[in-house]
């Protein structure tokens, strides 16, 4: 078939996952798709596939069939709703030409994560998130799911037909079958005014609702996670500093307004480019590149490094359409461990993670970032059930990452953290079950919908427990 492709290794973005496929395709439709896996399926094969390659853990590792969902970015309707429309798209459309697709059709989504290089069934498998104290993951936007069984059948799942597959299927490592379209609640487009600052970390942390009568202890008052639509900040290790980031819709005078002048080519109130570049290339890409291995060549400069780093940092204020303002490129790559923590544990777990990072004397120029998002029902989100705060690690890749990750890790899971599933961790299933009040509802599906375990993997059965 035309589709097939020539078995050869893989490796993922950050370059820390490879795998040697017995074989690779890349289907055309959906048609071809079922067949494929079913090919697969009776030759004994596993089967797993791949969008962007953007998960750090082996989430898309095999060595049966790896499929490519490249040629599935078609979008097949456009429904308009009520409160914005209903769109169903091809799985492996990537995250940057949907929101292109989106804006064109006056549309946006309510939500997204700071990547926009993922395939939309990639990101809402592993569950990606954004920011947003009353806003949930991609996950929560998705409203049907199409889902190619290890026999080739295909499965239109949604909350009101097949809902036990549909749960198991928007977020759920690919472990239910392979995602041929997904049909997602999208909102008229939409402008964000973004304030961009950096503050002292004391007086982040002591703004929080969660600080609000005492560090950590939990509080119902407005603090900054609250009293913006999108807000999450960056904080400097070895240092007392952090980047703050402040999202807001506009009103429907301003929206109106800053909706003309982006149709004009406009960009009200945005910052010049000198300035964008400095904030950019310094926090993300050519400048961040020389910084990182300026300190993997001198790690006692490091924290010195991440002062002058976090000074350099000038406030700024823009308007842009809301994809604009969540996006950010990230040209450097980087080594990733993320967990959703309850939120009224995150001023005493950052606090434990720099008293950590001091004590240990270990070598972090990567920023810490912290995120936040409204409790949700998907089964297996890692803000089931909880309002939570997303701490989020990295390391360069070119040092080390293991004993970093493995102190943060038990911070984190102490307070009974939740790994993101497509960020690097060490828990096994049986953590995992306690965490999750729905996990023996996944397992179950999980289990009739794949009893041969034809879409298990090494990662899969670390997570799920084997098939």
């Amino acid at each position: 078939m035309t589709s097939q492709q020539a078995p050869g290794s893989w490796t993922n973005w950050a370059r820390n996952q490879t795998a040697d496929p017995l074989r690779r395709a890349a289907p055309r439709d959906t048609d071809e798709l079922a067949q494929t896996v079913r090919r697969a399926a009776d030759d004994g094969l596993h089967v797993r596939a791949v969008g962007a390659g953007h998960s750090f853990t082996g989430a898309a590792v095999t060595d049966g069939l790896l499929l490519s969902l490249d040629h599935l970015q078609t979008v097949e309707d456009v429904t308009r709703t009520e409160t914005g429309a209903r769109v169903t798209v091809g799985a492996g459309i990537r995250l940057h030409r949907l929101n292109e697709v989106l804006a064109s059709a006056g549309l946006a989504m309510r939500n997204l994560g700071d990547i926009d290089r993922q395939s939309i069934a990639g990101a809402i498998s592993t569950g990606t998130h954004g920011t947003g104290a009353s806003l949930g993951g991609l996950a929560t936007q998705v409203r049907g799911v199409r889902v190619v069984g290890a026999d080739g059948s295909v499965t239109e799942a949604t909350p009101e037909q097949d809902p036990d597959l549909f749960e198991a299927s928007r977020l759920g490592l690919g472990s239910t079958g392979v995602l041929a379209a997904v049909t997602l609640d999208v909102v008229p487009a939409f402008h964000l005014r973004a304030q961009e600052e950096p503050w002292p970390l004391d007086r982040v942390l002591e703004e929080l609702s969660t600080a609000s009568g005492g560090r950590g202890g939990g509080s119902d008052a407005e603090g900054l996670e609250n009293a913006h639509d999108h807000f999450e900040f960056y904080w400097f290790p070895h240092t007392r500093r952090a980047l703050t980031k402040r999202n807001d819709r506009l009103g429907p005078d301003d929206e109106a307004s800053a909706s003309l002048r982006t149709a004009r080519g406009e960009r009200p109130g945005a910052v010049t480019r000198a300035r964008a570049w400095v904030d950019e290339e310094l926090l993300s890409n050519g400048a961040f590149e020389v910084i990182n291995r300026l300190a993997t060549a001198v790690p006692r400069a490091t924290p010195r490094i991440n002062a002058l780093s976090a000074r350099a940092l000038a406030p700024r204020t823009y308007v842009a359409p809301s994809h604009e303002v969540f996006v950010s490129p990230r040209r450097v790559r980087f080594r990733e461990m993320e967990y959703a923590v309850p939120r009224a544990e995150l001023v005493n777990v950052l606090e434990e993670i720099d008293a950590w990072v001091r004590a240990s004397g270990e070598n972090v120029p990567f920023p810490v970032e912290v995120r936040f998002a409204a409790a949700d029902d998907v089964w297996l989100s890692t803000a089931h059930g909880r309002e939570s705060a997303y701490v989020a690690v990295h390391q360069y890749l070119r040092l080390p990452h293991e004993r970093y990750f493995e102190g943060v890790e038990k911070i984190v899971a102490g307070v009974g953290g939740r790994p993101h599933w497509g960020k690097l961790h060490t828990l096994g299933a049986e953590d995992l079950a306690e965490r999750y009040p729905r996990f023996e509802d996944f397992r179950r599906v999980r289990a009739q919908a794949d009893p041969g375990g034809v879409f298990a993997n090494p990662y899969t059965d670390q997570v799920f427990g084997p098939r």
